[in-house]
């Protein structure tokens, strides 16, 4: 029986020759793509209809089978052939999406920089046909501050910086500091970023204008948001992970109730229960701000997810780290806090970074229960009679700045996996 590999390999001997004639074919695949699909060129007309169209694609299959090698000692060709050109079908997919970028990326530079218009102060100095980021200059202030007021737009700028450099405590040397790191983290920060923002961006005190929330928005109101969210919804879906998997059933039906409850419903629900519905159950004479409610709705909602992240971390782990944390003495709450917790978090950092990621993406929900965040002034902002017809650059600028935010915190979630990676 003939075997596969025969027909599907370039033999070495002719590779230099291979490799050439298969570089000409993929420049001329390009070439022909090029000029058909974008320049309406078209040189192969003559061809029937069916192959006239797939033509390009033939030559760069042809010319990709041709240059692949398991090693041709050109580091960047055996790069190359490793990761998209290890089959035929890859081959294919590599095209198919070098085709795509040529037909996307030249309006998209055209729309988004080179016929842009950058300057003025009205949309009528917007001539060109690219898009005007003049809307968003102009809007720029009100995206990020939101309502706030201008003169006072110092506080929420220190109120940020201070948070940011406490944040960077953690890399203060020291190993008896190291080992308060998660006392800081979880119960400390908390508490000093709630006072920080309370006292300097709310006011009222200390010779400070009070800024009701109602004129809190955009994206410094995204990352308030996000922020508490992010510290809040850790800790409890740590503690409901380790109640679900809880010897005591009490214990364990309460935990699978609240998860399943939390999971089970939209989050835009959530929003409008803690909203509209849930300051009817209050007495007269409690009041409740309603960005604390949101805060907490979301909190919570956050949690149940990380919960199961967590849970799939914890049984992970092999029982023998359970019976060796036993055989030297440790109880349930010092057994999970220095052998268990550490080991199974390492194992689940892709999962909580992609619930963390979520949860950012999902803060201009509030903007349906009236706080205008980032995404919620940019609403507002294409609403305005004077610049009507401007959304879509907007939108555009909200996708960029998400996508630079999660894209760090992605980094950051990779980088905190490879330092913590455990060969198993």
């Amino acid at each position: 029986m003939i075997k596969l590999s025969k027909f599907t390999k370039v033999k070495k001997e002719n590779y230099l020759r291979n490799l050439s004639f298969g570089l000409i074919l993929i420049f001329l695949c390009i070439t022909d793509f090029i000029l058909k699909f974008s320049l309406n060129i078209n040189f192969t007309n003559f061809l029937p209809n069916i192959l006239n169209l797939f033509f390009p694609l033939i030559l760069g299959v042809i010319g990709l089978y041709l240059i692949r090698a398991e090693y041709s000692g050109i580091k960047l060709l055996d790069t190359l052939n490793k990761n998209i050109n290890t089959s035929n079908f890859n081959a294919i997919l590599t095209l198919l999406i070098i085709f795509l970028i040529i037909l996307v990326i030249p309006p998209s530079l055209d729309w988004l920089i080179i016929n842009a218009n950058f300057t003025g102060e009205t949309k009528e100095e917007c001539i060109n046909d690219g898009a005007c980021w003049t809307f968003v200059k102009v809007w720029l202030r009100r995206f990020i501050y939101g309502m706030y007021p201008d003169q006072f737009h110092w506080r929420i700028n220190t109120a940020f910086i201070v948070l940011l450099a406490l944040a960077f405590v953690g890399y203060i040397p020291g190993k008896k500091l190291k080992k308060l790191l998660p006392l800081y983290y979880v119960i400390i920060y908390p508490i000093i970023a709630f006072l920080v923002i309370y006292y300097l961006i709310s006011g009222g005190s200390f010779g400070l204008e009070w800024i009701d929330t109602g004129s809190w928005g955009g994206l410094s109101l995204t990352f308030i948001v996000a922020f508490f969210c992010l510290i809040f919804c850790f800790p409890i879906g740590v503690v409901l992970a380790l109640a679900r998997r809880s010897p005591l059933p009490t214990t364990r039906y309460i935990a699978v109730g609240f998860i399943e409850f939390w999971r089970g419903v939209p989050l835009i629900t959530v929003l409008f229960m803690a909203s509209v519905m849930f300051p009817m159950f209050l007495p007269d004479d409690l009041f409740i701000d309603k960005l604390i409610r949101v805060i907490i709705a979301i909190s919570l909602f956050e949690a149940a997810y990380v919960a199961e992240v967590v849970r799939g971390g914890l049984q992970a782990l092999p029982r023998g780290q359970y019976d060796a944390a036993k055989s030297l003495g440790m109880g349930y709450w010092k057994m999970h806090i220095f052998v268990i917790l550490p080991q199974a978090l390492k194992f689940v950092i892709p999962g909580i970074a992609n619930t963390f990621l979520a949860l950012v993406k999902d803060t201009p929900l509030i903007f349906v229960v009236g706080l205008a965040d980032f995404v919620g002034m940019i609403t507002m902002a294409k609403a305005n009679p004077q610049w009507l017809g401007f959304v879509m650059e907007g939108y555009v600028f909200a996708s960029i700045v998400f996508w630079i935010i999660c894209y760090a915190m992605s980094r950051y979630s990779y980088n905190l996996e490879e330092k913590y990676k455990t060969e198993r």
